[in-house]
C-alpha cells in the first residue's frame, strides 16, 4: 500500500453565479479502487453539502466527461456536449483516469454551477503515514477558507429578504469560558431548615430540603434527619440515603460521623452510648469565635447546652454567674476557642467552588494579609453570594463541631 494514493487538491472557485476569493479548499487522500463518485461524495461531505438530488459531473482536461449514463446521454445530445461518449461516474476510476499533476474540473449541481478545480498531487502518498488509516472513501485531510451554503444561506432562517440580524450585545458563554452553565437549583433557606428541626416538624423539614441544593449544608440538613425518619420514615428515608451518598463523596471533617450516625438511624440503632441535643450550629460558632472575647466555654453533658467562660463564677460574682463549674467538674466538657484559622481555609475553599475564573481569582486576592475577612464579606456581598456562604461556612463548622465531640465519645441527637 505504500505510496500508492493519490493527493487531490480541491478548491471552489464559486457558484450561483459569483466567484470566491480566496478558494476555500480541501485535500483529499484518493485510493486505487475510489471511483468518481466515491470522490463526488467526498467533495459534497467536505463542502457541507446535504441536499444531493442534483445532477454533477467532472470533465478532465481532454474534454471527456464524467457523470452518471442520464446526464451523459443528455449531455451527449446537446449543442455543446462533449466531443466523446461521457464515462461513467459509478465505475470509472480516478486514478485510471487521471495522472501525477494533471487537473479536472468537477460541477456540483448544474443549476447553480458550484465549480472545483481538482488538482492532482506530484507525488502518491501512503495513507497509513499521512491518514493513520486506509479509509473506504476518499477523505480529507487538510483544509482552508470558509464553506459557504449550499443554497447562500446566511443565517439559519434566512429568506433571502431580510435583514441580516443584528450582532449580541455578548458574547456566546463558549467565547467568555462560561459554558456549560451552571445548573441552577434553588438555595436552601436554612432558616427553614432550623424552624422545622426546632419545632419538629418532619412534613416541613422535608419540603425543605427537598428539591434544593444541599452538597454545601450536608451537616445542616443531617442535624434534621433522624427527626423526620421517627415521625415519617417512608418519605424521609430517600433524603436519608441521599444525604449519606453525598457525605460519602464529600468527606469533609465531621462528614464520616454524621454518616455512621445517619446509618445506625435507618437500622433503627443506637448512634453512641453518650448522646446530647447539642446546638451544633451554635457551639460551632462559640467554638471558632474570637479569642479576644473569650478563650472558650462549657458544655453541659447532662443538657447539651453551651455556656461561655464569662457566665462562669470564675469570671461573674454571685448572682450574675450562671453555672458554677466547680461545684460540680463532672457535669462539665471545656472547650477552647479556636479562633480564625479554620474560617480563613473555609474562605479559600469557598473561593476554589466558584465556576468563574475571573472571581476565583478575586476572592483568592481579598483572602490575602491583614484585613482579609473584611474584604471577604464585602465580595461575597457584591456578588450575592452572602447566602451561600453563609450556608457553606456554617455547615463547615457545624461539621467540625460535631467531630470534636465525636473525639470526646459525644453524639449528637
Amino acid at each position: 500500500m505504500a505510496r500508492t494514493w493519490l493527493s487531490v487538491t480541491v478548491e471552489l472557485l464559486g457558484g450561483r453565479g459569483e466567484e470566491l476569493w480566496p478558494w476555500p479548499g480541501r485535500v483529499f487522500a484518493v485510493g486505487p479502487s475510489h471511483t468518481f463518485m466515491d470522490l463526488a461524495n467526498a467533495i459534497n461531505d467536505a463542502f457541507a453539502r446535504w441536499d444531493r438530488s442534483h445532477l454533477s459531473m467532472f470533465t478532465l482536461a481532454d474534454g471527456r466527461v464524467v457523470t452518471d449514463e442520464e446526464t451523459g446521454e443528455d449531455l451527449a445530445g446537446s449543442p455543446v456536449g462533449p466531443m466523446t461518449e461521457a464515462v461513467d461516474i459509478e465505475t470509472a476510476k480516478v486514478a485510471r483516469l487521471v495522472e501525477l499533476g494533471a487537473e479536472f474540473q468537477f460541477i456540483f449541481d448544474l443549476g447553480d454551477d458550484w465549480t472545483h478545480r481538482c488538482t492532482v498531487g506530484h507525488d502518491k502518498i501512503d495513507p497509513l503515514q499521512t491518514l493513520g488509516i486506509a479509509p473506504r472513501s476518499p477523505l480529507p485531510y487538510r483544509g482552508w477558507g470558509t464553506i459557504p451554503d449550499q443554497y447562500g444561506r446566511r443565517w439559519a432562517d434566512d429568506d433571502g429578504e431580510s435583514d441580516v440580524p443584528s450582532r449580541p450585545a455578548q458574547p456566546h458563554p463558549m467565547l467568555r469560558n462560561a459554558w456549560p452553565g451552571v445548573a441552577q437549583t434553588v438555595l436552601l433557606d436554612i432558616r427553614e431548615v432550623r424552624a422545622a428541626t426546632a419545632t419538629k416538624d418532619a412534613a416541613r423539614f422535608l419540603a425543605a430540603v427537598q428539591g434544593r441544593d444541599i452538597d454545601d449544608a450536608l451537616q445542616i440538613v443531617g442535624a434534621g434527619i433522624p427527626m423526620a425518619l421517627n415521625q415519617l420514615r417512608k418519605q424521609a428515608e430517600p433524603v436519608a440515603l441521599s444525604v449519606i451518598n453525598r457525605l460519602t463523596d464529600r468527606a469533609s471533617t465531621g462528614d464520616e460521623v454524621l454518616k455512621k450516625d445517619l446509618i445506625a438511624c435507618l437500622r433503627r440503632e443506637p448512634i453512641g452510648e453518650k448522646v446530647l441535643p447539642v446546638d451544633l450550629e451554635y457551639f460551632g460558632s462559640e467554638l471558632e469565635g474570637s479569642e479576644l472575647e473569650s478563650t472558650g466555654g462549657y458544655l453541659d453533658l447532662h443538657t447539651g447546652d453551651v455556656i461561655d467562660e464569662l457566665q462562669t463564677d470564675e469570671f461573674m460574682v454571685g448572682e450574675d454567674a450562671v453555672i458554677d463549674v466547680e461545684d460540680d467538674p463532672d457535669r462539665w466538657l471545656e472547650f477552647h476557642r479556636t479562633g480564625s484559622r479554620n474560617g480563613w481555609q473555609d474562605m479559600a475553599d469557598f473561593a476554589e467552588k466558584q465556576p468563574d475564573g475571573a472571581l476565583r481569582e478575586r476572592m483568592r486576592r481579598a483572602i490575602e494579609g491583614k484585613g482579609a475577612f473584611g474584604r471577604f464579606r464585602d465580595l461575597v456581598d457584591r456578588e450575592s453570594l452572602a447566602d451561600q456562604w453563609h450556608v457553606f461556612s456554617t455547615d463547615r463548622r457545624m461539621g467540625r463541631a460535631r467531630e470534636l465531640l465525636a473525639d470526646k465519645g459525644i453524639r449528637v441527637g
